[in-house]
């Protein structure tokens, strides 16, 4: 067995939902705001004088200073960043009052950052809201879907990498050989190699209305690491075309035609071209859907022989289980048929994570994941012990910690540790 641990630590800029952006036609719908989201007595603040009841008549106040009529763009815009740090303060502190939770949403709906507003509508729902509350939080996450048009998001991230070679450190390996299964000693250049790299990832997509139930996706995302020598640097650059169709208030299909190239070392790897299904339902307004099937033909730079088509589908979902715990699970399966046999595989994968938002303005987040690569192929990169086929499995986990209340031109910075384990018979 061939054993290859990775341990990573990772300073990214979290929080970048808070770019989001979803822009409206005048009188296109949603742009008006529904009604308040209602009030729900058991989960408000207190209201005496103590520190979390100043702050929540602050953050009414210029909640109702926004919306009074006559109020220019930038006074509008300027009270509700202050109805917006107010809350916030709040939660900080008191991450399970669902009233001020269902404030901060309505806030970010006004701001047009719907990303960040669904996302506290959807927890402030796992606390079990009253009928009324609950069904006008509905009318502000359909009001969402409508108008949406622009999403953007961007992250960067310091990691350090003790495996960037995803190679052994075992001085001796065993290989299957005409005279038996013989040791070999390595040569200390293959062993594993560590590096401090920079990554950073950006992307974003505009929704064209085509009529009242149709509107056409456009969009693009790039990524870049590099590392100290620039042989272990990866690029990539993708684009997606096509329409949606939204089905109902609640469920949207979508059919993309889509580009991307990989580069590594500062040379490209591959081109592919292919198209996808993508297919969005929340059943309830504190569970999201997702699946997804593509098919790509891949054409590698350096020639022929590992061309071919990969196929994959997937399933995601997220639940908001309360108001301070979300959880997320995946799983999924993939095909890569180059022209090369020996090269062929099947991959399966499967992923678990949640988050949690802890008092004192802290969140924290764990991730597990479990990917499995068989290979139908028998050549020399296959050799096993056993004679059967090569099957690689690599499991990873993480945890992450960031403070709500610690932010810098919008972005929380969050530190993460990942561990990765792979194994090949």
């Amino acid at each position: 067995m061939i054993l290859l641990p990775t341990v990573r630590g990772v300073l990214r800029a979290a929080g970048v939902a808070a770019l989001a952006l979803a822009a409206a036609a005048p009188g296109a719908a949603g742009d008006a705001a529904p009604p308040p989201a209602a009030e729900s007595p058991e989960s408000a603040p207190p209201p005496g004088g103590d520190p979390v009841g100043a702050l929540f008549r602050a953050g009414m106040d210029a909640l109702a200073a926004a919306e009074r009529e006559g109020a220019s763009e930038d006074e509008r815009e300027a009270r509700l960043d202050e109805a917006v740090a107010a809350f916030r303060a709040i939660l900080i502190d008191r991450p399970e009052l669902a009233r001020v939770r269902l404030e901060l949403a309505r806030a970010f709906f006004l701001l047009r950052e719907d990303d960040l507003s669904r996302r506290h509508f959807e927890q402030a729902l796992a606390g079990g809201l009253p009928p009324a509350a609950a069904a006008n939080v509905r009318r502000f996450l359909a009001a969402m879907r409508a108008r949406r048009r622009w999403s953007a998001w961007f992250g960067a991230a310091i990691a350090p990498d003790s495996n960037l070679n995803r190679a052994s450190d075992a001085e001796i390996v065993h290989i299957d050989t005409v005279f038996g299964n013989l040791p070999f000693r390595r040569d200390p250049e293959s062993f594993s190699r560590s590096g401090v790299g920079f990554s950073v990832q950006a992307g974003g997509e505009y929704r064209y209305p085509l009529g009242d139930r149709l509107r056409l996706r456009a969009g693009a995302d790039a990524a870049r690491l590099e590392y100290k020598g620039g042989v272990f640097d990866r690029s990539s650059l993708a684009a997606h075309l096509g329409p949606l169709w939204p089905a109902s208030e609640t469920a949207a299909f979508s059919l993309l035609a889509d580009a991307r190239r990989e580069w590594r070392a500062g040379k490209p790897l591959f081109d592919e071209t292919g198209g996808r299904i993508e297919a969005e339902y929340a059943p309830f307004p504190r569970l999201s859907l997702g699946a997804r099937a593509g098919w790509r033909w891949r054409d590698w730079r350096s020639g022929g022989a590992l061309d071919g088509p990969v196929a994959d589908l997937s399933l995601d979902a997220v639940w908001a289980a309360t108001p301070i715990l979300r959880v997320g699970a995946g799983v999924g399966a993939g095909r890569d048929r180059p022209r090369t046999k020996e090269w062929r595989a099947a991959t399966a994968r499967a992923r678990l994570n949640a988050s949690v938002f802890l008092p004192l303005g802290f969140t924290l987040g764990a991730r597990g994941e479990w990917l499995q690569t068989k290979y139908e192929g028998d050549g020399r990169a296959h050799l096993t012990r056993t004679g059967g086929g090569r099957v690689d499995r690599t499991r990873t986990l993480s945890v992450s910690l960031l403070n709500r209340g610690l932010t810098f031109f919008g972005f929380s910075p969050q530190v993460a540790a990942v561990i990765e384990i792979g194994r090949s018979n």
